[in-house]
C-alpha cells in the first residue's frame, strides 16, 4: 500500500529548503508527498513546479491553502480557484467561515490542523463537507511538541476531533504537517500513532494515509472536469462513450 505525507510545508522563496525537504522524504521511503508552498492563493509560476519535480522521483501533488480573515475574505480568494489542479484547502477557526467553505463545491479540505482552529470542529461542518464529498483534515505535529503540558492539551483536543469525525463516518485524512526537517516521519509511523493514541482502527489509520488520499485527489480531477455534476454523475456528449 502506497502512504502519502498529505501536507509537506515548504518556503515558495526558499528553494534549497524544498530540495533538502523532498530529500529527506526520499532518503525516509516516503514516495508520495503534498507539497504546500506558503502562499496563501497566489498562483504558483508553472516553472517553479517543474524545478520540484526535478529534484527526485518522489510522486508529488499540491495543495493551496487559503487562510481568509472574513468571509469576504473567503469569496475573494476563492474567485477563480475552481479549475487549479491544486488541493484546495481552507483552515479557519471561524465557524461562519467554515460553514461556507464546506458549502463551496471548489473547497476540497476543511482544515482543523491548528489547535485553534481544531477546537472549534463541530457536527455541522462535518455533515457538510459530506454532503459536498469533500474533507476534513487532522494533523499530528501539535502532539509531538517537548512540551508535555502543551502535548497533552493538544492531544486531549485532537483526540475529541477525530473521535467526532468517526462518529459522523466524516470523509477525513491525516497529515504530519511538520515544519522541522527531522521531525519528518514516514506515514507507517505516524499510522502507528494514530491507532495507538487517537484510537483509530488500523485500517482506518491506513486509509487516511492512503486510500482517502487518494479519493481526495481524484475530487479535485472530478473538479477540473466541467462534465461532471457530481461524485459518479458525468455529462456525456452525444457521440462520446462512457468509459
Amino acid at each position: 500500500m502506497s502512504y502519502f505525507e498529505s501536507r509537506l510545508r515548504v518556503n515558495i522563496n526558499n528553494f534549497n529548503e524544498i530540495e533538502r525537504k523532498l530529500c529527506f522524504c526520499k532518503l525516509l521511503g516516503i514516495q508520495n508527498v503534498i507539497v504546500e508552498l506558503e502562499n496563501n492563493g497566489k498562483k504558483i509560476q508553472p516553472d517553479l513546479k517543474k524545478r520540484i519535480e526535478e529534484i527526485t522521483n518522489i510522486n508529488v501533488k499540491y495543495r493551496t491553502n487559503l487562510i481568509p480573515k472574513n468571509l469576504e475574505s473567503l469569496i475573494k480568494k476563492l474567485k477563480g480557484i475552481g479549475q487549479s489542479s491544486n488541493i484546495i484547502v481552507v483552515e479557519s477557526a471561524d465557524k461562519k467561515i467554515q460553514i461556507q467553505a464546506a458549502k463551496d463545491s471548489r473547497v476540497d479540505v476543511i482544515s482543523f490542523s491548528g489547535q485553534i482552529a481544531l477546537k472549534t470542529i463541530f457536527p455541522g461542518v462535518i455533515s457538510l463537507t459530506k454532503q459536498n464529498q469533500s474533507f476534513i483534515e487532522f494533523s499530528l505535529a501539535s502532539i509531538m511538541v517537548k512540551n508535555k503540558s502543551l502535548q497533552s492539551k493538544n492531544l486531549r483536543n485532537l483526540y475529541r476531533g477525530v473521535q467526532l469525525a468517526n462518529n459522523l463516518k466524516a470523509n477525513y485524512i491525516i497529515s504530519g504537517n511538520f515544519d522541522d526537517l527531522y521531525s519528518i516521519r514516514h506515514p507507517r509511523a505516524l499510522i502507528s500513532v494514530c491507532h495507538t493514541l487517537l484510537g483509530i482502527s488500523l485500517l482506518q489509520a491506513k486509509n487516511c494515509f492512503s486510500k482517502n488520499v487518494v479519493s481526495l485527489l481524484n475530487r479535485v480531477q472530478m473538479r477540473q472536469d466541467r462534465n461532471f455534476i457530481e461524485s459518479g454523475v458525468k455529462l456525456i456528449n452525444r457521440g462520446e462513450k462512457e468509459s
